[in-house]
């Protein structure tokens, strides 16, 4: 695990060649690989929390904390899909993983996809969840005000910004006023010193020339609520990757918030069919 405080340099992907596993990583169960790539502004414990007992108990689970989240120091330069992918895999090989499925939530997407076009033959099956290829102009707006937010200093301004593009609209009008205010202030907390490097690279993101190589098996998990990543966007991965499978769920953008139970099953099950 990475303890460390000193800012974290960020290699041009050209320069990267035996990787070291720079960021702080969880690791549980026991089984078959299952990388985890998490969210912008998130990280693997509150992205996969929810699920993750359920999808250790039957896989070797191993994350990483992108930088400025989790126990990862914040990066000194931008971050980069290659950057993060390679770190990802890195993470596996320093746990003695040779084959693994990969998950990529939101931001984790294009770092998951970029896995899979990377190592095609380390890959066994691929799973994306309110995710997206390429930002759109909703998307791109959003990430945009995000950081401006997140600048200005006031993080329970931010906090009900990310509420109200991440929840879906049935999920806010069923939480009760109070409820809704303290999980507001809770997430503002929560909210990591790596968000600025985060949502700049939600912006930049592209790996649609990935899309057509992917071999692995692949689960595309739709939020059909989501304000966020629109489900055109995961519709388009589903179209473009060979053999795909859409799923959907009536969620918002954090189905681990609103249906962790429907999610978990989702992917435990199209893993178990795809078992190495």
């Amino acid at each position: 695990m990475l303890v460390s405080s000193t800012p974290i340099a960020t290699p041009e992907p050209a320069a990267v060649a035996a990787v070291e596993p720079v960021l702080a990583r969880t690791v549980g169960g026991t089984g078959p690989g299952l990388l985890l790539a998490h969210g912008a502004g998130g990280s693997v414990a509150l992205n996969y929390g929810p699920v993750l007992d359920g999808l250790s108990a039957g896989h070797t689970v191993v994350g990483v904390d992108y930088p400025g989240t989790g126990r990862t120091p914040r990066a000194a330069e931008p971050l980069s899909v290659d950057f993060l992918a390679d770190q990802v895999v890195a993470a596996a090989d320093a746990e003695g993983l040779r084959r693994f499925a990969v998950a990529g939530f939101s931001l984790g997407g294009p770092v998951a996809i970029r896995v899979a076009a990377k190592h095609p033959e380390r890959v066994s099956a691929l799973i994306l969840t309110a995710t997206f290829a390429r930002r759109d102009a909703r998307l791109d707006l959003a990430a945009k005000l995000w950081g401006e937010l997140y600048r200005a200093g006031d993080k329970v301004r931010l906090a009900e910004y990310l509420t109200l593009v991440a929840l879906s609209t049935e999920a806010l009008r069923a939480t009760p006023a109070p409820d809704l205010r303290g999980a507001i202030e809770g997430l503002a907390k929560l909210i990591p010193a790596g968000t600025p490097e985060h949502v700049d690279l939600v912006r930049r993101a592209d790996v649609r020339a990935d899309l057509a190589s992917i071999a692995a098996p692949t689960l595309v998990i739709s939020t059909t609520g989501d304000p966020l990543v629109s489900p055109h966007l995961h519709e388009e991965l589903a179209a473009q990757i060979p053999g795909a499978r859409l799923a959907r769920i009536a969620t918002g953008h954090l189905p681990f918030a609103e249906r962790p139970k429907e999610w978990l099953g989702l992917m435990t099950g199209f893993l178990a069919e795809h078992a190495v």
